[in-house]
């Protein structure tokens, strides 16, 4: 099942973004990377692992929240820690995931995905489980693209795509952001 939502969602990219924007969407990555064109590649790559529906589905959010500058450097130019951040450092990544991770969220309900939000620290003293202010953050975010705040413009055509392409016409309903669903 993963392996055609996937396909679709590669289909859906690509049909969307290939030709206007100079980017793919690649699978089968060890890690996730986003990699501007060069003269080697003449197109801007999105790498995602594996062949993980989720991973897909946040780098496409990172992409679409990056602004023109951001995609002319490598990972948009964002710093990463490994696994044993510390608080402060944790602090830092959850005020910068909050979007990213919202926007996936809209994108794994759009197409019956599901979504949990991620620490991405698993060294972490608390077995790295996201902090409560970090998932409510994440929760105020979804609700106030879904109500009042616009959503970026390459975010709102492919969360549209994807809501048509797996039949979910109520992504942008707030009753599916619950912080009771965020894994």
């Amino acid at each position: 099942m993963a392996c055609k939502k996937l396909q679709l969602i590669t289909s859906l990219f690509s049909t969307e973004f290939e030709v206007r924007f100079n980017t793919i969407l690649v699978g089968g990555a060890d890690e996730p990377l986003y990699l501007p064109a060069t003269m080697e590649s003449r197109f801007c790559r999105i790498f995602y692992r594996q062949d993980f529906v989720s991973s897909a589905l946040h780098e496409i959010a990172h992409w679409c929240l990056a602004g023109d500058r951001r995609r002319r450097l490598e990972d948009f130019g964002y710093w990463y820690h490994p696994d044993g951040r510390s608080a402060d450092q944790q602090g830092i990544f959850e005020a910068a995931e909050t979007k990213p991770q919202a926007l996936e969220w809209m994108f794994a309900v759009a197409c019956g995905h599901e979504f949990c939000v991620s620490a991405d620290n698993l060294d972490a003293v608390h077995g790295g489980a996201p902090s409560d202010m970090f998932r409510q953050s994440i929760v105020d975010q979804v609700k106030s693209w879904c109500n009042s705040e616009a959503l970026p413009p390459k975010a709102a055509v492919f969360l549209d795509r994807l809501s048509v392409a797996f039949d979910n016409a109520n992504a942008l309903s707030d009753e599916y952001y619950q912080l009771s669903e965020t894994g």
